[in-house]
Order: structure tokens, then sequence, then C-alpha cells
């Protein structure tokens, strides 16, 4: 079989199927596109069969790769750790427009947030917080793996922080609501990392009640949120005291993070 036949008439996208391919047989994806004639090696093929299966099963490409690209750093990922989403980018952006020493990431997962904040700013003080220990392993391993130096806590939100005080605190918690339609479509991903009660707002509800304590003198608190939250969000940042409370678009220009500063 070549790679050409490998591609034909396969049940997912041309794009995932290259990669699926290129991953399947230890080729580059450029290749798998060069060389549409090559042979490709019995195990390959194999490899290539149970890859197509798992996808058109419902499983996510990033889990079948065990990697996932964020803010140009490629991180291991697994079903402990939620996959890292592009809009979750706009965080680490936001985040590198504030003068800050110190950040701590709420709910770390496979470290993409810390580590990228970590990457930008080498010399800023960064923590990351994870109540999963499976989670805390991915983070940590991809942690090694770039030779980023981020301090991590076992925990839930702010307990492992012991009243310490940070510039800056990042969090991208749950926020789906229990019973969201779209829940079915995210079955191999941790639904610790998705759900936050009935309107999925618990999360948020607990960081931004309980983080200006562990805030800086003008340190800011930003958080990611679901689509229509924004307003919520922003009422309770405003709630906690906070002040020069906004929200922020992703490039859908669907609001997607909302911030607040200690006065």
């Amino acid at each position: 079989m070549t790679v050409q036949q490998a591609l034909q008439g396969v049940a997912i996208e041309p794009r995932e199927a290259r990669l699926l391919l290129a991953a399947a047989t230890g080729f580059s994806e450029a290749s798998v596109v060069a060389y549409p004639e090559r042979e490709l090696p019995t195990e390959a093929q194999n490899r290539f069969q149970d890859f197509i299966r798992r996808r058109t099963g419902g499983e996510p490409v990033a889990y079948i790769l065990g990697r996932k690209e964020f803010y140009g750093l490629e991180l291991a990922v697994n079903p402990a750790v939620l996959i890292p989403r592009p809009e979750t980018e706009l965080l680490v952006d936001l985040a590198l427009q504030r003068a800050f020493s110190s950040v701590v990431d709420l709910g770390t997962g496979s470290g993409a947030i810390a580590l990228a904040i970590k990457r930008q700013r080498p010399q800023a003080r960064v923590v990351a917080v994870e109540a999963s220990a499976a989670a805390l392993v991915v983070a940590q391993r991809n942690a090694v793996k770039h030779g980023l130096e981020i301090e991590f806590r076992h925990g839930c939100w702010l307990e492992p922080l012991a009243g310490e005080r940070f510039d800056l605190i990042l969090a991208n918690p749950p926020y789906v609501a229990e019973g969201d339609p779209h829940l079915g479509d995210l079955g191999f991903e941790p639904r610790g990392a998705l759900v936050s009660g009935p309107d999925g707002l618990d999360a948020i509800r607990e960081i931004t009640r309980e983080a200006p304590r562990y805030l800086s003198p003008g340190g800011w608190l930003l958080l990611e949120h679901g689509m229509g939250q924004d307003g919520h969000v922003r009422a309770l940042l405003s709630h906690a005291g906070l002040a020069e409370v906004d929200s922020c678009p992703d490039l859908a220009r669907i609001p997607r993070v909302a911030g607040g500063k200690v006065k």
C-alpha cells in the first residue's frame, strides 16, 4: 500500500489523516504530501488504521498523537489533561501586556499557560497549581522537556499558596454548565477540567472570591470564561472589590477573558 492509497477513502478530515499517517510512519507531514507513491511498511499501515479507528470513534487527534502545540511550545498531552485551545493564548497575551515579577496559574493542567509565560518572561517567578496528581505529572514533564523552571503546587485553586501574594493570578478554570449539550463532543477530556456546576460558574465564583487576598497591591486577576458568561464574570470581579474590570474578545469576537485589579 502506498501513501496515496492509505489516504484514499478515509472518513476523517484530510489534514488530520495526513497528521496521523505521518505519526504512524515516522515521515514528516511534508513528506507524506510530497511522496504519495511511497510504499508503507505493514507495521505502519496497521498503526495508521488503528489511529483512524480511534479518530472515527471520537478520540481527539491530540490524544492520539500525544502532543499539542500552544504558544509555540509542543506540549505532551493525555486524557489526564484538557487539550490546550488556541483561544486560551489570549489569556497569555493579556498577561504579557502587564508588568509583573510573580504569577500563579491556577488549574495548570498540561502546564500550557505557566510554561508560555515562563518562556516569555524567564526572570518571573511562575507558580502552577493543579488539583489532579495525574495532570501535575504531565505538567512537570513538559517543564522538564522545555527546560523551564516552574514551582508546582498540588491542591485546589488558591489553597496551596498559604497566604503568598502575587502580581498576577491567571486561570482557565472549568466553565461548562452541567448538562451542556456540547459535553457529548468532549467525552475523552477530563470532566473535572470542563464542568463547574449548574451554570458553569462555580469555580469562577470561588476564584474571584478568594483571589484578592493573594494579590499584591495593583495586582491583576485574569480569567478565561465561556460564551455568554462575560457579564456574570465581570459582576463577580466587581463584587470581589476589584477595579478596572473589563473583558476582552478572542479572534472570533467572542468575549473570552475577564479581569480586574486590586485597588
